[in-house]
């Protein structure tokens, strides 16, 4: 297998679908001229052309309307948002209308349709830019909500996203983009609402999504020096929830820690925890834990950002707590 970056494996899994399907197009901000804003989008205009990747005005609410409209009358478009904190310009397309019009047209409309692009903190950017949004668009029945970890998921969760017939938030890790790996060719899907375990072990389960597995691994690493052995579980979709995996896990470790980007207060986080303490609380062998961002704004300063942010040791002190050490 080849190995791509996580934006290279974005960018194959978009060419590959775009040529195999006709109705497949891309619109966002910066997609066609400028070749993306994280470069996912390099040289499809050039492949493809102006009527199939299109640049779009800095107006959220009016280019993803445009993408529901397309999706209702058979296309398949995939739109780019620069960021996901710049979806909350356009929340009213996306939740009153992608999420409901099948059901509110009791079937007569399908809306095959991708919104994707960059989510969660990067570096010092501010308040406005460093969110993880992921709960607020699994909140909402209608939508499907995928947040792959490695440039293999990427490629193979993005052509099931594009295949499938109702709108997929599709969030990608802004850090990821130059992350490297293994990606197989050709025919490669990753279903929806299949999870993976990312590594073995017996002493302890992680759930974790997003760059939040890098940081489960890392943690996992360190805890191995201390002959703790952590599993790291990935739902890689976060609706539909891979809830077997996860249950099998914890049946397996009898302890569960959930790392997660969000906020606390009704995080993806807090479902994880309540479909475990319903199903498999008599294998419990101690509370679960909870890694989060702090319930604050992001700070500016990089000092202050580490301070809100999930990190290793975090997650290390989590899994003892855990453990009881």
């Amino acid at each position: 297998m080849p190995r791509l970056s996580y934006r290279e494996a974005l960018n194959q899994a978009m060419s590959e679908e775009m040529e195999r399907d006709g109705n497949v197009f891309l619109m966002g901000e910066e997609v066609g001229h400028y070749q993306g804003a994280y470069k996912v989008s390099q040289g499809l205009l050039q492949k493809f052309g102006e009527r199939r990747v299109i640049d779009t005005p800095i107006a959220e609410a009016g280019f993803v309307g445009i993408g529901v409209g397309a999706a209702m009358v058979g296309l398949r478009p995939i739109v780019e948002l620069m960021t996901w904190n710049f979806s909350l310009v356009a929340i009213d397309q996306i939740i009153n209308n992608a999420a409901k019009v099948r059901q509110m047209s009791g079937g007569q409309f399908k809306v095959p349709m991708v919104i994707r692009g960059p989510g969660g903190a990067a570096h010092q950017l501010g308040a406005q830019h460093s969110q993880s949004l992921e709960s607020f668009y699994a909140h909402t029945p209608g939508l499907k909500v995928m947040t792959p970890a490695t440039p293999a998921d990427a490629k193979g969760m993005l052509k099931t996203a594009i295949r499938d017939d109702d709108p997929v938030i599709f969030i990608e890790g802004e850090l990821l983009y130059p992350m490297q790996g293994h990606v197989p060719e050709g025919e490669y899907l990753v279903p929806l609402g299949q999870g993976e375990v990312k590594r073995a072990g017996k002493d302890v389960t992680i759930v974790a999504w997003s760059k939040m597995v890098h940081v489960a691994l890392q943690a996992a690493d360190e805890l191995a020096k201390e002959k703790i052995d952590v599993e790291v579980v990935d739902p890689r979709t976060i609706k539909p929830l891979d809830t077997a995996m996860i249950l099998g896990s914890v049946a397996k470790t009898h302890r569960c820690v959930i790392v997660e980007e969000g906020w606390p207060f009704a995080g993806v986080g807090a479902e994880v925890a309540y479909r475990v303490q319903k199903e498999v609380f008599d294998t419990l062998d101690a509370p679960i834990e909870r890694v989060t961002q702090m319930d604050v704004p992001m700070p500016y300063a990089l000092n202050l950002e580490d301070v809100t942010y999930p990190t290793v040791p975090k997650v290390v002190a989590a899994v003892k707590k855990s453990l009881y050490l």
